[in-house]
């Protein structure tokens, strides 16, 4: 295997797949029609099904790649949770081509870098490589696209990797654990629910059988969106991408039943005992998403709201209850108007010295009825939209960003467009709007409240909180 690894790694580094004769040698001679093209952006469909979408962006010789598979934890079902994340981390150990781990060295020979993220509605691949490497990144994710070997030996690997990257983010993280209960008891049927990582108890009986035929029924052509942003011309992308994933055949994909999640009846709360400092609140609030309101205005007025609440030093949270009342050490607003499913607009936060748990709860809720009771401000309006806008300017400055913002909404079946257009529909949101959303869907009847109540810490506890706090946790 070393030697074969050698081999190739040889073989790219003399130019086999990466030459610049080689990438205008595979451009048609009539360039095809996009299917959508817009500014710097074209769109073109592959026959057996898969989806390339290129922006280009010549400031300089870089090239971002990436993959996206519709398939994430709200694919999943009680039983088989976590699968898709354990999958993800056997898309790196090899091929019938590519031994186990030659992937990322391979990459790394040419100077890239590359990494893998799943989340509840999708899992992705990239890479971001010098301009002329962009046939690498092609030729190995077609090769595992469809040829991954899943061996029971690097399975079992890898689910202890996932266990204990679990134990580490999860478990041995008191807000994580409470968002994670939280979350599953803000859903009943909805497959929000379930988290990323996976249950343990699923984890644990996780089988290659399983991964074998998850990978089958979806990591497919017609189930790929590949996004490529650089340095590039599309024509001669959508070359190669005829050249290294024309030939895959694409699979019979049967998208998962519709799980409407169940009217809720009455706020929820409950409360987590974990080895803690200090405690925490969450709170939840069902609302719509893009793919689900109706009027579709509602979730722009909604992620102005979030900015209101919590938007830097000068939003509302961090002026009245941490620097002026002194009630919370912490406090934030969150809201996703892309999420597949009807989604939650959270608070939390954690009581300052000598403040309890329940003062940081009223002091909260006393901010949500003071939005109901008067429209927002218009300097409030304005610092909102001026966030959105410089966000809007920094992230075009990323060209990984560029192409992650096109392929989150791809793979979430949106209109990749409506990125372009979101600037303009925060700018478009009025105070009445932002008053309305609030009235209509912040009710104590779609509420649900998770409260972490603080258990004696040991030494080993203060250690594996500080590694999972250093880690990354698990919240969205």
């Amino acid at each position: 295997m070393k030697r074969k690894h050698q081999r190739l790694a040889a073989l790219f580094a003399v130019g086999l797949f990466t030459g610049g004769c080689q990438w205008q040698a595979v451009r048609p001679a009539a360039a095809p029609e996009p299917v959508v093209q817009k500014g710097a952006v074209s769109e073109y469909r592959l026959d057996n099904g898969l989806r390339l979408i290129v922006k280009e962006d010549h400031r300089a010789p870089v090239v971002v790649s990436q993959v996206w598979y519709k398939v994430g934890a709200t694919y999943e079902h009680e039983g088989i949770t976590g699968i898709s994340h354990v999958l993800e981390h056997m898309m790196f150990q090899g091929t019938g081509k590519h031994g186990p781990g030659e992937f990322s060295r391979l990459i790394a020979a040419q100077g890239g870098r590359e990494n893998a993220f799943t989340s509840q509605d999708y899992t992705a691949y990239f890479q971001q490589l010098e301009k002329t490497r962009l046939p690498v990144s092609f030729e190995l994710e077609a090769d595992r696209m469809r040829h991954l070997l899943l061996s029971e030996k690097e399975f079992t690997k890898e689910v202890q990797v996932v266990m204990e990257e679990r134990r580490l983010r999860t478990e041995d993280n008191a807000e994580s654990l409470t968002y994670e209960q939280f979350n599953a008891a803000a859903f009943i049927n909805s497959p929000e629910r379930i988290p990323t990582i996976g249950w343990m108890t699923d984890l644990k009986s996780l089988t290659v059988a399983d991964l074998q035929h998850w990978y089958q029924q979806w990591y497919a052509p017609n189930n790929a969106i590949v996004v490529v942003a650089g340095d590039v011309e599309p024509d001669n992308v959508y070359a190669l991408a005829r050249r290294f994933f024309g030939p895959l055949k694409p699979s019979n994909i049967v998208p998962p039943k519709p799980r409407k999640e169940a009217r809720q009846r009455g706020e929820r709360r409950l409360v987590v005992k974990a080895p803690a400092e200090v405690p925490y609140l969450i709170m939840g609030y069902k609302v719509p998403v893009v793919k689900t309101a109706q009027p579709d205005w509602e979730p722009y007025a909604l992620t102005v709201l979030a900015g209101v609440l919590d938007g830097g030093d000068s939003a509302r949270l961090s002026r009245d209850l941490i620097r002026g009342q002194q009630v919370a050490v912490s406090a934030g607003a969150g809201y996703d108007l892309y999420s597949l499913y009807p989604d939650l607009f959270l608070l939390d936060g954690s009581p300052a010295k000598g403040r309890s748990i329940e003062d940081v709860e009223q002091a909260l809720l006393k901010q949500v009825q003071a939005v109901k009771r008067e429209p927002v401000s218009a300097a409030e309006l304005d610092r909102v939209k001026a966030q959105v806008l410089a966000e809007k300017v920094y992230a075009e400055d990323s060209v990984f960003y560029q192409a992650m913002k096109i392929g989150q909404l791809a793979a979430r079946g949106l209109d990749w467009q409506l990125g372009d257009a979101f600037a303009a529909r925060i700018q478009a949101v009025t105070a009445e709007q932002v008053q309305a959303v609030a009235r209509k869907y912040l009710l104590s009847d779609q509420l649900t409240v998770a409260v972490l109540e603080p258990q004696p810490m040991s030494d080993e506890d203060r250690a594996h909180a500080r590694a999972g706090s250093l880690s990354g946790g698990m919240l969205r």
